[in-house]
């Protein structure tokens, strides 16, 4: 389970993430990141853990499936929460093959789009 302090939850953080954070889309998954150490607004946002929320609407299967991409996702994003920056805002949107895929692919596909977001890659 996600920690509750690292846990996104309101509208207004999700559309921050997605509207002016930072994209990288892979096969199964798009992460969205927001560097808390960018917001000029909040100096005291850098000092608070990294959070994240997680988005996996109907077109990646039934409700069983959905809650299993859910679980996956939030137990991958639980163990790489030291690499994210301090204050950051990540939403981890399941794309429709992400039901079919095992724990292995979908920790291979966050991977490499946190290693994107992350190391300063514009593509």
């Amino acid at each position: 389970m996600l920690p509750t302090e690292n846990r996104l939850r309101r509208r207004e953080d999700f559309a921050t993430a997605v509207r002016r954070g930072r994209r990288a889309g892979r096969p199964l998954l798009v992460v969205h990141l927001r560097s808390g150490s960018t917001d000029p607004h909040a100096p005291g946002e850098s000092a608070s853990p990294p959070r994240a929320g997680f988005v996996v609407s109907k077109a990646v299967g039934g409700s069983v499936v959905r809650n299993v991409v859910k679980r996956r996702l939030r137990h991958l994003v639980r163990d790489r929460l030291s690499e994210l920056p301090p204050g950051s805002l990540v939403v981890v949107r399941a794309l429709p093959g992400a039901g079919d895929a095992d724990h292995a692919q979908l920790a291979r596909d966050l991977d490499a789009a946190l290693r994107r977001l992350l190391g300063g890659g514009t593509r």
